[in-house]
């Protein structure tokens, strides 16, 4: 069995530079320039050329990024701001 396209591929409509499908359906989520936006597809049938994967957009290898579901130690913004307040808030000031 063929896997389905996941991920950004050159658009086939030649519309966009890249186009994000999933599942083997092209989506709304294209790329221009780097820049995503959105654009329905065509309601015409995809052209029946080969999809060509699309190349990373912008530089590095992105290993900076994290998933949604990874599991972190370090603390959120909100818990870092909340955590100084506390501890500005009881020091033992010189009277």
């Amino acid at each position: 069995m063929k896997a389905k396209a996941e991920g950004w591929y050159r658009d086939p409509y030649a519309l966009h530079e890249d186009r994000w499908f999933s599942d083997g359906t092209p989506t709304k989520l294209v790329r221009d320039d780097g820049r995503e936006s959105y654009d329905d597809p065509p309601d015409a049938p995809r052209p029946e050329t080969e999809l060509v994967p699309a190349e990373s957009a912008g530089p590095g290898d992105r290993s900076d990024l994290l998933r949604a579901d990874a599991v972190s130690n370090e603390p959120s913004s909100a818990e870092a701001a909340q955590s100084a307040t506390f501890n500005v808030w009881n020091m033992d000031w010189p009277i």
